[in-house]
């Protein structure tokens, strides 16, 4: 998935740093906890490295990516597959809703491709419910249709608005695609808020991405949202935005950003934390680097890379074409 803040172009940075830091090697047997999971990328790559590794993402379609990524491990049943890719279209929530044809006024996916993706979504919570498939099957073919249905949109990488025209990639006729099993030890995933979580859990390693500027990512991906979840939600506005208010991040806050990260240093339970933030988001340096040392050791590692661009140049002010990636490590007390 092409996703806001994505380590997927910054990963061997990471990795890198990481083993530096703290002597990890493959097959270490760490547990690493990846917190602010998203995509799940950071996760995936630590757990074919030999790692434990806990997930969280207070996001549904990020927790069902990573209940497969981390959770499911080789080899699973890829049987369903062609069942799932027959099925004939059905007219139901995301056709209705996020389809022109349907007198929604929205336009993310064809109407073809919403009534194919309502057919394998309803498919799958039937198979579940009648206990034809277990929680690992579930997830493995919900996080593949997440991923698969993604390629079809008709937006400008996320959905906070769709095009008025169905552009080239989404005119093509869906199909679903399974996602690769990550061999590597069986994990844990969460679906909860950060701060909570931590409370409970400790390990080896904490790794944290969270967003960086006012943006929440619920707005961002409200349909991918709807979709995994499923409970056909009351859609308000243009853009159809379900409630979001139970998910919104005190990270986005410039207002809450400082005491929240504070409240994680202090209550993580991990002998190293490791943040990536870049140089313009809601935190200053300073802060980071003043909450950080309260805990423990404190260094930095830099990188600079390519933006990355939701929409067109010309529709915002675009500060520069690069930023510069900070990876802060405290080694805590």
């Amino acid at each position: 998935m092409n996703y806001i803040g994505s380590k997927y172009s910054l990963i061997d940075f990471l990795q890198e740093t990481v083993k530096g830091v703290t002597g990890i090697r493959k097959g270490a047997g760490y547990v690493f906890a990846d917190l602010f999971a998203g995509t799940g990328i950071v996760g995936q790559t630590f757990k074919a490295a030999g790692c434990k590794v806990i997930a969280n993402d207070i996001q549904y379609y990020s927790y069902s990516l990573n209940k497969h990524f981390i959770e499911n491990v080789p080899k699973m049943d890829d049987s369903l597959l062609n069942h799932l890719n027959s099925l004939p279209p059905v007219r139901g929530f995301v056709y209705m809703n996020y389809c022109q044809g349907s007198g929604s006024g929205r336009n993310y996916f064809t109407d073809e491709n919403g009534m194919l993706c309502d057919a394998v979504r309803e498919e799958l919570d039937k198979l579940r419910q009648k206990g034809d498939i277990d929680e690992g099957m579930y997830f493995y073919y919900l996080a593949s249709l997440i991923n698969s249905i993604d390629k079809y949109a008709n937006t400008a990488s996320v959905y906070g608005a769709f095009l008025k025209h169905i552009k080239k990639s989404a005119q093509k006729r869906f199909e679903l695609t399974l996602l690769p099993v990550i061999d590597g030890e069986k994990g844990e995933v969460y679906n909860e808020d950060i701060n909570e979580l931590t409370r409970r859990i400790s390990g080896d390693v904490l790794y944290l991405d969270p967003p960086y500027n006012a943006r929440q990512y619920c707005a961002n991906y409200h349909v991918l949202e709807t979709i995994s979840r499923n409970d056909k939600p009351i859609l308000n506005g243009v853009t159809g935005l379900r409630d979001y208010s139970t998910q919104k991040s005190r990270f986005c806050s410039k207002r809450t950003v400082a005491a929240a990260f504070d409240d994680l240093m202090k209550n993580a339970r991990f002998k190293y934390i490791f943040l990536s933030y870049n140089n313009e988001g809601l935190m200053s340096l300073d802060t980071i680097k003043e909450i950080m040392s309260q805990y423990g050791e404190y260094s930095f590692y830099t990188k600079d890379y390519k933006r990355f661009k939701a929409d067109r140049e010309e529709n915002r002010n675009i500060l520069a074409d690069a930023t510069t990636e900070y990876l802060h490590c405290l080694v805590k007390n």
